[in-house]
């Protein structure tokens, strides 16, 4: 059996941020399959990437390129971004502010990628991390989601097998989550956490965790409970926090976690 001492960890630097991995069960295919992992992250950023003028998405927007021209994942990406917007009644968008970028779609995307890779090796007990949201494969496995207005605290250890967890928040980046409706940052959250299964998948968690964070606390809350198999947990500007009643089933006694949301993988 494998321990945590056995483990293979890579971390690459791509999309503006750190993808982690960590493999509890390597074999004899992970490394070939870490090197795939980075091909492919970089691949995509080259694709989908709003801050270079040459990506597929950036020459998309501004009309030099049309969708039959692009890489054949824009299409089936802008898909999944539409579909999002439907679900959660508009509150998700691929426009935040009129510009072309499904970014909120496209960082859990990338992770479930890597995840896709690293089953295809033969990998069943692995984590990966992007921008701080995280999916699991195996387990258990602990995450912890960080206090977004107490640096170095964890607002919550969260535990479970296969997981998709990801969270929005004020802490990093300011409030740069927008109301599509309002246009107006949305500011009523300090941070808010969904957590739902690798068969949902990070980039409709991810995604869903943006348009929820959009909400506000009430309709948010309401929203993701009456998902099956998604659970919040909201941190109010105030620090206090509110949780749909089944969150209770990821809270594990009291001990350290695996993963860090917002920050670096801990006794991974």
């Amino acid at each position: 059996m494998s321990t945590a001492a056995d483990a293979v960890r890579h971390a690459e630097h791509v999309m503006g941020t750190v993808f982690s991995v960590t493999v509890r069960d390597p074999g004899p295919g992970t490394a070939a399959a870490l090197e795939r992992v980075a091909a492919r992250l970089h691949r995509i950023d080259a694709v989908f990437s709003t801050y270079r003028a040459d990506s597929d998405i950036s020459r998309l927007d501004r009309g030099e390129l049309g969708i039959e021209g692009c890489d054949p994942d824009v299409a089936e990406v802008l898909a999944r971004c539409r579909e999002t917007a439907a679900q959660t009644g508009g509150w998700f968008t691929a426009r935040p502010g009129g510009r072309l970028d499904p970014s909120g779609w496209v960082k859990g995307w990338a992770v479930e990628e890597a995840c896709r890779i690293l089953r295809a090796a033969g990998s069943r007990v692995h984590c990966v991390s992007g921008g701080g949201d995280v999916q699991t494969a195996g387990g258990p496995w602990r995450v912890g989601v960080a206090h977004p207005l107490r640096p170095g605290a964890l607002a919550a250890v969260l535990t479970g097998r296969d997981l998709a967890v990801a969270t929005s928040g004020t802490a990093e980046r300011g409030a740069h989550v927008v109301d599509p409706f309002t246009g107006r940052p949305a500011v009523a959250l300090a941070s808010l956490t969904l957590v739902g299964s690798a068969g949902t998948g990070l980039a409709r968690t991810d995604a869903w965790t943006t348009a929820a964070f959009a909400m506000g606390p009430d309709r948010a809350l309401a929203w993701a409970g009456a998902r099956p198999g998604i659970e919040a947990l909201a941190v109010l500007p105030d620090g206090s926090q509110r949780r749909t009643a089944g969150l209770a089933r990821h809270l594990p006694p009291a001990g350290p976690a695996d993963w860090t949301l917002r920050g670096a993988p801990v006794n991974a």
